[in-house]
């Protein structure tokens, strides 16, 4: 049996909860309603510091856990209902063993058992807490018997079918061999410390983060068919029980001590609304956009800027990096209801509202990929109001891109991302000092990118000025006119002198009008020049200029004003830019350039291919994210391979209903590619005329940046996608 040998590393990562100059150390920023305070999460309540399933380890030992019987409600249907429509019961029967690959009872664990005042079952381990996949603890209730592993980050054990899906499917799917590096990293073979021990307890804790509805009247084997048909919950454990098998070689940290980014980020959802009576079960696009958050109280105004934390250290002689991310966001929606109605929610329909992170560790490779299993807080608006909402947010496996550092001394430049990640709004019932969920208020599925870029104290536009960038964006845009959306992306290139951009784009655009009808359209080019500005930055210890721009029409807009067209933010030496277009004539999207360059073509290479694909027929509304994809490059030939792999979500319009996420793994597609200009622009073309990848590269041909246009069996497709090499 594997056990503990450091559980003070979860402690260590504990400490690491603030965002490194967001800047909430202002006094108002501790009374925000969006703090992230420790709570407990029994039965049904609800809590703004936990990331969906909060721990209750009150009274156990540290070799302790406790543990949570929960069946469908086809199996007891009258014991007492949780979340996710599950119920809790007490087990007839619980054992403690090591098995294997074949899942077989390979013998008991000393073990001791114990009852608690609320009748919950703990098990102390004599030895210490189990680390390793091989310890399982096996409960029967009837004739259902679930196993959940025993290596749990939050002690607070659930048995029930998240648990079973992912001891069933993780576990066989492991050669011998490859499980036995698994118990090896554990147990330290060779005296070197191994990062990827503790990904284990990370992944049986998080599984239950996750909020999917089990039918009421479900099976065992009914959640487990629907938890396989969930693709985005069957694409983690999968992608987490790879991410398992990275040996201590590949366990790296970040260069820097610490490092704070400055967070662009855009997502666009599709999903169900329940909010208002006249409007249940209609669909509903929405954008979400990353906003700095004003803070203010007796002892003055502070901001909230959207972050991402990077710190490195070592423990134990492991070398840990560890992220914490928050990103204040704003949120637009439009309903679209059976019959092609649609009603528009904007920005001031809703508080202002946090993408935050929690902390924890993250595995560097090559220098060049950053992999992590990512659990987001769950955060409250209306505080106060007549509505209080509650939001939830399921995880994700980041694989994301970081630069190869300039210094010892200095992180990555950038962190460049794209995942999906579902959730709801859910309405909340104050009851003491606990808050009661009531009932579900939105189903929502988003697809995000999210660049984030080095902060630099002491940047200066100089480093812009007198250069060439290529440049693309995706924006929405939702009204209640006679076109109610539009998807645009543009292409092009800017040259910045001093403050002033001069540009030239090609516009493309997929609408709907209020008929329903949906149409594409090269809406031509944008020559407009803007005006380029530092956004100096309020923090704690004073002001200054850390990289984030302002983007306007023509006057510079103030350092605390909102700009014409978005606030974004540039690496310190100035070869990207990125914006968060926010209430632009484009609408609410994202903004990416990247210095052009005149060098060599392209090289072979695998990329990761990640991001946005939004899509409109006469009667759906769909939303692919692209979640891993690879493209491969063959210079030789000038063609390359997507093999694609993404989530997508379809809304009937005349049903109203919406699919949950879905895996779609096609066939490989064959393009070909176009590099001949010389400025780092590139056009994938596929095997039909509608299907373009276009945009362009980096200079060191790490990364592509490109929109996406294609037309599919009457389905108008535009989006904007990110690829990036793979070591």
């Amino acid at each position: 049996m594997r056990l503990t040998s450091g559980l003070i590393l979860s402690s260590v990562f504990l400490l690491l909860a603030g965002c490194g100059g967001g800047d909430d150390a202002i006094t108002g920023a501790q009374n925000d309603p969006n703090d992230f305070a420790n709570g407990t999460n029994p039965v049904n309540d609800f809590s703004p510091g936990s990331t969906g399933d909060s721990s209750n380890t009150a009274g156990l030992e540290a070799n302790e856990v406790r543990i949570t019987m929960e069946v469908p409600g086809g199996v007891a249907p009258d014991a007492e209902l949780t979340r996710r429509n599950l119920r809790i019961v007490q087990p007839d029967r619980v054992r403690v063993y090591t098995t294997n690959t074949a899942l077989q009872n390979l013998g008991s664990v000393p073990v001791s058992t114990r009852t608690d005042d609320n009748g919950f079952t703990i098990i102390a381990f004599e030895n210490g807490l189990p680390l390793a996949p091989d310890v399982l603890i096996d409960a029967s209730y009837g004739n259902t018997r679930l196993r959940a592993l025993a290596a749990d980050a939050d002690r607070d054990v659930k048995i029930n079918p998240f648990s079973e899906y992912l001891v069933r499917n993780t576990l066989p799917n492991y050669t011998s061999g490859q499980f036995q590096s698994i118990l090896d990293c554990v147990d330290d073979a060779g005296g070197e410390l191994c990062l990827n021990k503790y990904v284990w307890s990370t992944l049986a804790d998080q599984v239950h983060d996750f909020e999917i509805d089990i039918p009421s009247t479900a099976s065992l084997t009914s959640a487990l068919d629907l938890l396989s048909n969930r693709g985005d919950f069957a694409r983690y454990v999968s992608a987490m029980a790879d991410y398992a098998l990275l040996d201590e070689s590949s366990s790296g940290r970040i260069s820097a001590s610490s490092a704070d980014y400055n967070s662009v980020l855009f997502g666009v959802e599709l999903g169900q609304t329940f909010l208002e009576s006249s409007l249940v079960n209609s669909g509903q696009w929405g954008a979400r956009t990353a906003q700095e958050e004003r803070l203010e109280d007796q002892n003055g105004v502070g901001y909230v800027y959207p972050a991402l934390t990077l710190t490195s250290f070592d423990a134990f002689n492991i070398k840990v990096t560890s992220l914490a991310s928050d990103i204040p966001y704003a949120r637009e929606a439009l309903i679209h209801q059976a019959g092609n109605d649609f009603f528009l929610r904007g920005s001031e329909q809703w508080d202002l509202n946090t993408h935050a992170s929690s902390p924890g560790a993250a595995t560097l490779v090559a220098e060049t990929r950053l992999l992590a299993g990512r659990a987001l807080y769950q955060s409250i608006t209306g505080r106060g109001s007549s509505r209080l909402i509650g939001w939830t947010r399921n995880p994700y496996y980041l694989d994301a891109y970081t630069s190869a550092p300039e210094s010892d001394t200095t992180g990555p430049d950038r962190v460049v991302s794209g995942y999906f990640s579902a959730g709801k709004a859910i309405e909340l019932e104050a009851s003491g000092e606990e808050l009661k969920r009531r009932d579900t208020l939105e189903k929502h599925y988003l697809s995000v990118l999210e660049l984030d870029l080095l902060r630099d104290t002491g940047f200066s536009l100089d480093t812009v000025d007198g250069r060439d960038y290529n440049v693309l964006y995706l924006a929405t845009q939702f009204s209640n006119g006679t076109t109610p959306v539009t998807f645009e992306t543009g292409l092009g290139d800017w040259q910045i002198s001093g403050n002033t951009i001069t540009q030239n784009q090609a516009v493309t655009a997929v609408s709907r009008d209020n008929t329903g009808t949906v149409t594409s359209d090269n809406t031509g080019t944008l020559t407009d020049s803007w005006t380029l500005s530092n956004r100096t930055s309020r923090l704690s210890n004073g002001d200054a200029d850390i990289g984030r721009l302002n983007l306007d029409v023509s006057t510079a807009s103030g350092d605390f004003d909102k700009p014409d067209l978005g606030v974004g933010a540039s690496t310190p030496d100035g070869s990207l830019l990125a914006f968060n277009l926010d209430d632009s004539p484009f609408g609410d999207g994202i903004l990416i350039a990247a210095s052009r360059t005149s060098g060599a073509a392209l090289a072979d290479g695998s990329y990761r291919l990640q991001g946005i694909r939004l899509g409109m027929a006469s009667d759906t509304n769909h939303l692919a994210h692209f979640d891993n994809a690879v493209l491969t490059i063959s210079s030789a030939t000038d063609t390359a391979a997507l093999d694609p792999r993404s989530l997508d979500v379809t809304h009937s319009v005349g049903e109203e209903t919406v699919t949950p996420p879905r895996l779609n793994e096609g066939d490989t597609i064959s393009l070909t590619y176009d590099d001949s200009a010389g400025t780092g622009r590139v056009t994938f073309a596929g095997p039909s005329p509608t299907l373009s990848l276009e945009g362009f590269y980096t200079e060191d041909q790490d990364q592509f940046y490109l929109r996406l246009r294609d037309t599919v069996s009457g389905e108008e497709q535009i989006g904007l996608v990110i690829a990036t090499r793979i070591p």
